[in-house]
């Protein structure tokens, strides 16, 4: 049993290094010197890599430009809105009121009937048949009366024209004529500004080497093959080709500048009232206002033949009309009447222009750029290198002398719990357990071909 276990172990041993003995070094020309009860295999010791890592410019360095704006400040500026002009304004004329008294009815002395309180007049020719009887009644005194015949006096109504309102003028201003226009005012002179141009970068692509190409052993069937007759292995040499990693590189075609950009002036259009024609008077006369008064004026007076009243003497026969020398006062009327103290006139007022105050923006700085470096981007590559490839040697394996049923149980296990599945745990060093080996060997970095001493080690079975 263990002469067919340490066969199929060396065979399998001879098996791999006889598929590889020309795709790398073979080391194993000069047996080794080896002890007694020691037996040595081919084994593959698998190519050795280092970590190289290199820096790549991923984005050149470049300028980043601040434009530093231009300053301005506002400033308040007078503008004409209204031109000065003239206007008239009436001065209306002054009245005053003045009282006239008038006689409407002058006093007088009149005869009348009965007695002296009497309202009934005497007739005139009874007064002068009177005075041409000898009666004086041109030197009668109010109140004194005379039996005779009377005759009443005659009156006449007289019309008379009384000034009530005195002749004036009337005042008519045609004002003055403006237009609205429009006018154009600077609120912001022309001034320069500037721009920021930004920079202008190109993305390249480029390959660059993560991993050498390489050759493996792995299993399957193809052109190229050995057959382990004692394992039924077989086992083809594959080549991986080396990895590339793509990057994106950008690369500065024109740095960022600035340039100037030419900015107008602004205008507001404001409307200005403008005056086209003076204000202007008419003058209207008015014409003086008369009243229509009416009194009585006397034509002819009564006559009367008339002895005193009481008078001793011998008369006449009484008439039985008796006259008395009546006082009527003189009637007055009162006439108020609108005159002139000031014609009206026209006086000129200078009317001042007007101005509204605009803020206007002035430039006080001009704006400039400021330039800052941008440090380049960088990129850290990682690949791996090859620094020594596979190789054949002699290692120590497991033979007769040293191997036993409970130390192969004991591989199985270790490769179970490594998470490498061996097969059942039986003591056989079967197809399986050798296929387990192997990957626990490819994988810990443990030459492979065989089940090495360092095989042993790193799964911690005692020898």
């Amino acid at each position: 049993m263990k002469t067919n276990l340490l066969k199929l172990a060396v065979l399998g041993a001879f098996a791999s290094t006889a598929s590889v003995g020309i795709a790398m070094d073979d080391m194993t020309n000069v047996l080794p010197n080896a002890k007694p009860g020691e037996c040595y295999a081919k084994v593959v010791i698998p190519a050795q890599y280092r970590t190289e890592s290199s820096t790549i410019i991923v984005k050149e360095a470049s300028e980043a430009v601040k434009i530093i704006p231009a300053k301005y400040e506002t400033v308040e500026e007078r503008v004409l809105v209204s031109e000065a002009g003239t206007e008239l304004r009436v001065i209306p004329a002054t009245f005053g009121t003045d009282s006239e008294t008038y006689e409407v009815s002058p006093a007088s002395t009149s005869w009348v009937m009965g007695s002296p309180n009497s309202s009934v007049g005497a007739d005139s020719a009874l007064v002068a048949m009177a005075r041409a009887s000898g009666a004086n009644v041109d030197s009668a005194r109010p109140g004194q009366c005379f039996n005779e015949h009377f005759a009443a006096p005659t009156y006449s109504t007289v019309t008379e024209r009384v000034l009530v309102s005195e002749a004036s003028e009337d005042i008519r201003l045609t004002p003055a004529k403006y237009e609205w226009v429009e006018q154009r005012v600077m609120v912001a002179p022309a001034s320069r500004k500037l721009v920021e141009v930004p920079a202008v970068f190109e993305t390249r692509q480029e390959r660059v080497k993560v991993e050498d190409a390489k050759t493996v052993w792995k299993p399957g069937r193809g052109a190229v093959e050995k057959i382990d007759h004692s394992t039924g292995d077989i086992m083809c040499l594959v080549e991986i080709p080396a990895v590339y990693k793509t990057l994106s590189k950008r690369i500065l075609k024109a740095p960022a500048s600035t340039k100037v950009m030419e900015e107008p002036a602004r205008y507001d259009t404001i409307r200005v009232r403008k005056l086209v024609s003076d204000a202007s008077e008419t003058r209207v006369a008015i014409p003086a206002k008369y009243k229509e008064v009416t009194k009585r004026a006397m034509q002819s007076g009564g006559s009367h033949t008339w002895q005193p009243k009481g008078a001793n003497g011998n008369f006449g026969k009484l008439t039985g009309n008796t006259i008395c020398l009546k006082e009527t006062p003189a009637k007055m009327a009162s006439v108020s009447r609108k005159v002139v103290k000031t014609p009206a006139s026209v006086k000129r007022v200078e009317i001042p222009a007007k101005y509204e105050t605009k803020k206007v923006r002035r430039l006080v700085e001009d704006a400039k750029e400021m330039r800052s470096a941008i440090p380049a981007v960088t990129d850290t590559v990682t690949r791996r290198v090859k620094v020594s490839g596979e190789r054949l040697e002699w290692a120590s394996v497991l033979c007769e002398t040293n191997m036993s049923t409970n130390m192969i149980q004991d591989v199985q296990s270790s490769l179970a719990s490594a998470g490498f599945n061996p097969g059942p745990v039986d003591g056989v060093l079967g197809r399986q357990t050798m296929v387990a080996v192997e990957r626990f060997q490819r994988a810990r970095g443990l030459p492979t071909g065989g089940l090495t001493m360092d095989t042993l080690n790193k799964l911690g079975v005692q020898k």
